[in-house]
C-alpha cells in the first residue's frame, strides 16, 4: 500500500469541507468560529479509505484571502490535488493563488473537481466547464480529469473516488529511509498524555521511543507514542500524516513552522540559496533587498532578497537569489518554497533551496553563479564531486554529503564508488572522503614543505606533526589529518615517526664539520661527567653560533648521545648509565637511598644530583616514597 496525501484547494465557499465530509464522513471544522461562520479558518484532517483499502489522509486547506498562510501550511507535502470550483462562481481570485502555489510547489498530479452542480442548469453546467477547463489548461494541472459533483445528492461522488484510485499509481513515494522530517502544523494537549503535535512526515521513520530533535530550537525531545489514521502504531513512515505525543516538551515551547527531525541531521540557517521565479501574474517587479514573507513546510518568516545577477526581477522570470531571514529556518536541498509580498500580502512567486545553509554570497560574482549552477542542475555525480573539492582541506563523511546534496545515502553510495573507480575521489576511511585534487593538493605542499624544512636543517629528524597542520591545513581537525599523513604514508610519498614528518629514506649524516662538534661536545660532558657545564656554557665552549648549537644539540638528544634533564642541563648518555651502575650496586646492598647518598655515591652537588634522580624517576629506574627513593 502507498502512502500519499491528498489536499484540497481552491476558493472560499467552493465546497472544499462538504467534498470532504461527503468522501469521509468527518467534517474537519473543529473550530467553534468555523462552525458559526461556515467557513474553514484552520487545517482540516481527515483520515480516508478508498475501496481497494488503500489509506490516505485529507488535508482541507482554507480558502479565505485571508487564511493563505494557512493554505500554505497545509499544502507542503501534499501529491495529489483536488481544486475545488463552485459550478455556481467559476474561477476566483483565491482560486488563481492557490492554482499558482500548486505550480510553485511542483504538485502535478490532481483532479479539478467543479462543485455544486445541483445549484445551476446543464447550460450553465456545460458552459462553466468550458470557461475551466480553458483555465486550467496554461496551469500545472492542463492534463488533469476534470469532473463535476454534487456533495449534497453525491452525483459524481463514485466517478471522483475511482479517480482518485486511478492516480495512486503515479504517485511518487516520498522516502521512508534515511533521515526523518516532519513539519509541524498543530500543536495541542491532551489531558492525561500532554504535549501532541501533527503533521505531514516528509522523509524517513519516526518510531516510538526514539528521542529526535526539535527544530530551529535544537532540543531533543522522546515521542512517547505515535497514531497514523487515528490509530496507534509502533512505527510512522514518511508519506503520512502523523500525531505525536512528545516526552519532556510543554505546548508553550512549541509553535507552528517547527519540526521534527532526525538528531544532528538539519542546520538552522539565516541564509539560504535559491532559484527564485516570479509569477507572470505578479503586479509588481521584484527588486534587491525588497522585504517578503517567505513560507517553507508550515513555516512563514520574513526575509530579504538578495538578486545575485540583477537588481530588479520582472514578472515571469526566474534568477539566483539568496534569502536573508530574520529568524533561524530549517531548509534542505530541493525543497520548494513560496514567496509573499509583505504588503500587500500576495503569492508573487517561489522556487527551490539549492543550500540550505548559504554562506554569505557576493552579487554579480561569476564564481558564486557558477557554483550554483553546479549545485543545481548537475548530475549528482558531478554535485558530489564539486562538494569535496570545494570544501578544501577537510574529509567529509556520507551524512554530511547527504545534507550538502540533498540525497539519500543509497543514491551516494552508487556514485561515490563510481568516483573512487574514476580515482576522483579516495575514501580515507569507511565513509569518509576526500577528493584526489584536494588530496594531490595536500600532498604536494607537505612534500615541498619538507624538502625545504630538511635542506634547511639537516639535523633535525623530521618536521613537528601538528605544526604542519596548524600552519597549513588548520581547516582540518588533527583527527582527520592524522588519516590523511596514514593515507599518503600508506601511498609512499611521506614518512613519519615519533609524531614527525619526513620524506621517505630520510636519514640524518652529519657532516665532517659537525662531526667535529659533536665529539668536542660529547668529550666535554664525558670529562665531566656528573658536574657537566649548563646549556649556556656548553654554547660557548662548543665555539658554535647559537642557530648551530641548538640545531647540533636537538639532534645529539634526539640520537640518544645526550640526555637533557631539565631546562638547563644535559648529561651525556654516558654518564646517565654510569649513574644507574653505580646506584644498581648501592641497590644490592641498601634498600633506601637519600639524596645526600645518592649526590656522594656520584661524586656530585646537589645542583646536579637531583635532577638526575627526579630523571631516573621519570624512567622507572627508582621511584621516590617520601624523601628517599626505592630501587623499581
Amino acid at each position: 500500500m502507498k502512502r500519499f496525501i491528498i489536499g484540497t484547494a481552491g476558493h472560499i465557499d467552493h465546497g472544499k469541507t462538504t467534498l470532504v465530509k461527503a468522501m469521509t464522513g468527518m467534517n474537519t471544522d473543529r473550530l467553534k468560529e468555523e462552525k458559526q461562520r461556515g467557513i474553514s479558518i484552520e487545517l482540516g484532517f481527515a483520515p480516508f479509505t478508498l475501496p481497494s483499502g488503500q489509506k490516505a489522509a485529507i488535508v482541507d486547506m482554507p480558502g479565505h484571502e485571508r487564511f493563505i498562510r494557512h493554505m500554505l501550511a497545509g499544502a507542503f507535502g501534499i501529491d495529489i490535488v483536488l481544486l475545488t470550483i463552485a459550478a455556481d462562481e467559476g474561477v476566483m481570485p483565491q482560486t488563481r493563488e492557490h492554482m499558482d502555489i500548486i505550480e510553485l510547489l511542483g504538485i502535478n498530479k490532481g483532479i479539478v473537481v467543479i462543485t455544486k452542480k445541483d445549484l445551476v442548469d446543464e447550460e450553465w453546467l456545460m458552459l462553466m466547464e468550458e470557461e475551466i477547463q480553458e483555465y486550467i489548461n496554461t496551469t500545472i494541472l492542463k492534463n488533469a480529469p476534470l469532473l463535476s459533483v454534487s456533495a449534497v445528492t453525491k452525483e459524481g461522488l463514485p466517478e471522483l473516488i475511482k479517480l482518485i484510485e486511478s492516480l495512486v499509481p503515479e504517485v511518487e513515494e516520498k522516502p521512508t529511509f534515511g533521515q526523518a522530517r516532519l513539519p509541524i502544523d498543530r500543536v495541542f494537549t491532551i489531558s492525561g498524555f500532554g504535549t501532541v503535535v501533527t503533521g505531514t512526515l516528509w522523509s524517513g521513520q519516526l518510531q516510538q521511543g526514539e528521542t529526535v530533535e526539535l527544530m530551529p530550537v535544537q532540543r531533543p525531545v522522546r515521542i512517547r507514542t505515535l497514531q497514523v489514521h487515528n490509530e496507534k502504531t509502533d512505527t510512522a513512515y514518511a508519506g503520512q500524516r502523523v500525531a505525536v505525543n512528545l516526552q519532556g516538551v510543554e505546548v508553550s515551547d512549541i509553535k507552528r513552522g517547527y519540526l521534527l527531525a532526525t538528531p544532528d541531521y538539519l542546520t538552522p540557517s539565516y541564509r539560504v540559496d535559491t532559484r527564485l521565479r516570479l509569477l507572470s501574474s505578479s503586479q509588481r517587479s521584484l527588486k534587491n533587498w525588497n522585504r517578503v514573507r517567505f513560507h517553507l513546510g508550515t513555516d512563514e518568516t520574513m526575509g530579504r532578497v538578495v538578486l545575485l545577477d540583477r537588481d530588479e526581477l520582472l514578472p515571469g522570470d526566474e534568477t539566483y537569489v539568496q534569502i536573508v531571514m530574520e529568524k533561524p529556518i530549517v531548509a534542505y536541498k530541493g525543497d520548494h518554497f513560496v514567496i509573499r509580498y509583505y504588503s500587500p500580502v500576495t503569492t508573487i512567486g517561489g522556487g527551490i533551496i539549492i543550500d540550505g545553509n548559504a554562506p554569505k554570497q557576493k552579487r554579480f560574482k561569476e564564481e558564486v553563479l557558477d557554483e550554483l549552477a553546479i549545485k543545481e542542475e548537475g548530475s549528482l555525480y558531478d554535485v558530489v564531486l564539486h562538494e569535496l573539492e570545494s570544501h578544501s582541506e577537510e574529509l567529509i563523511t556520507i551524512d554530511e554529503l547527504s545534507k550538502l546534496t540533498g540525497s539519500n545515502q543509497e543514491q551516494l553510495e552508487q556514485e561515490l564508488q563510481q568516483l573512487i573507480e574514476d580515482e576522483k575521489i579516495v575514501m580515507i576511511k569507511d565513509q569518509v572522503y576526500i577528493s584526489s585534487y584536494t588530496l594531490e593538493a595536500m600532498n604536494s605542499r607537505i612534500v615541498e614543505t619538507l624538502d625545504k624544512y630538511q635542506r634547511r636543517y639537516p639535523m633535525r629528524t623530521g618536521y613537528p606533526r601538528e605544526d604542519m597542520r596548524s600552519r597549513f591545513f588548520n581547516k582540518i581537525n588533527a583527527k582527520d589529518f592524522n588519516l590523511v599523513i596514514k593515507h599518503l604514508k600508506e601511498s609512499g610519498t611521506i614518512s613519519s615517526r615519533n609524531n614527525r614528518l619526513m620524506l621517505p629514506g630520510w636519514i640524518i649524516k652529519p657532516g665532517d664539520k659537525e662531526k667535529e662538534s659533536i665529539e668536542k661536545i660529547k668529550g666535554i660532558l664525558e670529562e665531566q661527567m656528573f658536574t657537566p657545564p649548563g646549556i649556556d656554557e656548553l654554547r660557548n665552549m662548543s665555539g658554535l653560533s647559537e642557530d648551530d648549537f641548538n640545531e647540533l644539540l636537538a639532534y645529539m638528544i634526539e640520537a640518544g648521545l645526550l640526555v637533557k634533564v631539565n631546562q638547563e642541563i644535559v648529561f651525556s648518555s654516558q654518564a646517565i648509565e654510569e649513574g644507574k651502575k653505580r646506584l644498581t650496586a648501592y641497590f644490592e646492598k641498601e634498600k633506601e637511598l637519600s639524596l645526600a647518598t645518592a649526590r656522594d655515591i656520584l661524586k656530585t652537588t646537589r645542583k646536579y644530583a637531583l635532577p638526575l634522580v627526579e630523571y631516573y624517576d621519570r624512567i622507572r629506574f627508582t621511584r621516590r616514597v617520601g624523601d628517599i627513593r626505592v630501587k623499581l
